[in-house]
């Protein structure tokens, strides 16, 4: 049996869609099957960002429907043997398609086939939001050093603390800029960590070589030259119990502690 983690935020556009596609093709290079479901029903973007576009035939709510078996609409990323696929979000479908017993229903499924079932979450704390949430084992809430993102990111925290979820969710904090953090012109990361109150997993740099991978379809986590895709390396294998310190040099992230197990239950 799997398990199933959301990467949400409750603010848009903070990089979640980044963060599930690059998240899971590390686990999945690292041997682990993995299995990306996109729940943000109408707009679909993580098959774009995977460069998987073309070979969506069915999405979730044709499995949701009954009009397929799950199996059908899984897609295949060859660039991984068979370690990773995507089941896509509708791009036409109305958002209240679904329901927390389909999407569980599915979910469920997809867990006795993978070992990580990642579910990219809709922006928002209202319906999507409800669905991913209330069918998944741990999250990953993503947030930026922004006061409105930190502030989203804490509404989503104790949504989440509320509903005991059997892994602790975890924080990675997105599009880290080094010298404005130095110069004091951003949050600290220890006063984000303070502030959300749950363990840091990861920081991710900010840095073009993101944009320009997921517009060419592909990860940046395999980019040797990229801070973000060692960032990402550093996330996955501390999901796995890799006991991986924070590549940050900027002396306030000391206080955040080591790394074991991360995604100890409660």
């Amino acid at each position: 049996m799997g398990i199933s983690i959301v990467v949400t935020s409750g603010k848009g556009g903070v990089g979640k869609t980044t963060t599930t596609a690059n998240v899971s093709t590390v686990l999945a290079s690292l041997g682990k099957k993995v299995c990306m479901v996109d729940l943000d029903i109408g707009l679909r973007n993580l098959d774009a960002v995977m460069g998987l576009t073309n070979r969506v035939v069915y999405d979730i709510v044709d499995v949701a429907q009954h009009r397929v078996v799950v199996s059908q609409a899984l897609v295949r990323d060859p660039r991984f043997e068979d370690n990773l696929y995507l089941l896509a979000a509708s791009q036409f479908a109305d958002k209240y398609v679904l329901d927390k017993d389909s999407v569980g229903t599915i979910v469920e499924e997809l867990k006795q086939r993978f070992d990580f079932v990642m579910i990219d979450c809709p922006a928002g704390i209202e319906y999507g939001f409800q669905n991913a949430v209330s069918i998944a084992d741990g999250a990953l809430v993503v947030t930026n050093p922004e006061v409105a993102s930190v502030s989203d990111a804490d509404r989503v925290v104790g949504i989440l603390e509320n509903m005991n979820m059997p892994i602790t969710p975890h924080l990675i904090i997105n599009r880290i800029r080094k010298n404005m953090i130095n110069n004091g012109t951003s949050m600290r990361i220890d006063d984000i960590v303070n502030h959300l109150g749950i363990p840091l997993l990861g920081i991710v740099i900010d840095e073009d070589r993101v944009i320009s991978a997921s517009n060419a379809g592909q990860t940046v986590a395999f980019d040797r030259d990229s801070d973000a895709g060692r960032s990402y390396q550093h996330i996955a294998k501390r999901m796995l119990g890799e006991n991986i310190p924070l590549d940050l040099s900027d002396e306030s992230t000391k206080k955040v502690g080591f790394w074991g197990r991360v995604f100890g239950r409660h």
